[in-house]
């Protein structure tokens, strides 16, 4: 199947390089080009492509309310383009609330220097955003800003409102062997809930972690596939949001009841026993940096059957083998349910494995989560 694609963005080089990767793969029909959020809209009404690539900063209309009124008018899947920046981080959050189903850093220097790696990159990417259930996000409720305990939050974190979203067909049942196993949540005193997931997670964790109440028993790490400049102002995003406090982890920070801690984009969070995180440089023969496998892993081994892990929306299988090494030490493994996955890949390889206990609508994770820590 071939996947139209609508280009937006107002640099006219950035406009043709793009088209020309995109036009590059047999599968991918570049159907029109936008220099501005306006004219992206009526293109996409006009043309119904199946993926928009869409810039941030443009004149007349810029990317963010773009993609707000198209999630209104005619739910696309969208890919944005970021800057590698703690601005870029912030506006790229603002577009994945707004709807937007993945991003990509917007560099001029990888397109002249590796044109091979971004076209892999750029191709797979489309190939995979054409996948996702926009569903699932696009006609969400925002959580609130204003949460018990924390101050409201300042007006550039505002969250977009995306609740007027027209939502589009439900996806077909799953085969029967990733059916959802939906059962009650087991109670334990868990010394460790650890969160992994990738495309589709940054809005998949705020809704979680925003049902958390201040006073929730047990510590939380979050691992999200994520570039290192973006981690830090996720983690403050989340902080904003949430009753729970946030932090992007440094290595040695403790542990402790009510907080979650990040794992920086570029890098390794392994947990120890005594209850600290550690913080290694990222290894090049990694794939994920971080990676949800590494810090499982580890949970495993320093806690053992106390860790309650969920993997949450996200392509590729990472997580797999953290949760067989959890489950072989007796704790407990969920996954994200189908229906309710931006892309169904790394939940579903931990259903296909029969490791997960429970599978959950993300709507349900946050107070299942509170149902079983104790």
């Amino acid at each position: 199947m071939v996947v139209k694609v609508l280009v937006v963005d107002d640099s006219g080089f950035f406009r043709r390089r793009v088209s020309e990767i995109l036009s590059s793969d047999p599968n991918i029909q570049v159907v029109g080009t936008a220099t501005n959020g306006r004219e992206a809209i009526d293109q996409a009404l006009a043309l119904k492509p199946d993926v928009i690539t869409m810039d941030y900063e443009m004149p007349m209309m810029d990317g963010i309310t773009a993609v707000k009124n198209i999630m209104q008018r005619c739910p696309t899947a969208v890919l944005m383009f970021s800057s590698l920046t703690h601005e870029g981080a912030r506006v790229t959050l603002d577009a994945l609330d707004a709807g937007a189903a993945d991003f990509l850093p917007k560099n001029f220097e990888d397109i002249s220097r590796n044109p091979e790696k971004v076209k892999q990159l750029l191709c797979e990417r489309i190939h995979t955003v054409a996948r996702s259930n926009r569903r699932s996000l696009s006609s969400a409720p925002a959580p609130s800003i204003s949460t018990p305990g924390k101050p409201t939050a300042p007006s550039n974190y505002a969250r977009p409102s995306v609740s007027t979203a027209v939502p589009v067909p439900v996806p077909a049942p799953a085969p029967a062997s990733v059916t959802a196993r939906v059962s009650a949540p087991k109670r334990k005193s868990y010394k460790l809930v650890a969160i992994g997931t990738s495309t589709g997670g940054p809005v998949a964790l705020q809704r979680v972690l925003t049902q958390l109440p201040a006073n929730f028993p047990a510590p939380l790490v979050l691992i999200q596939h994520m570039p290192a400049a973006f981690t830090k102002a996720f983690a403050e995003r989340l902080d904003k949001l949430c009753q729970i406090n946030v932090k992007e982890a440094e290595d040695g920070d403790l542990l402790r009841p009510g907080l979650a801690l990040l794992a920086p984009g570029g890098k390794q969070m392994m947990i120890d026993s005594r209850g600290a995180v550690r913080i290694l440089p990222g290894d090049e023969r990694l794939n994920y940096k971080p990676c949800v496998d590494i810090t499982f892993g580890s949970a495993a081994k320093s806690f053992r059957d106390k860790v309650l892990a969920v993997v949450l929306t996200g392509m590729g299988a990472d997580g797999r083998e953290g949760a067989r090494l959890l489950k072989q030490e007796g704790s407990q493994v969920w996954a994200q349910d189908e229906a309710s996955c931006v892309i169904y890949g790394m939940p579903m390889a931990v259903v296909k494995a029969n490791l997960a206990d429970a599978t959950y609508s993300l709507d349900d994770i946050g107070r299942h989560l509170v149902e079983a820590c104790v």
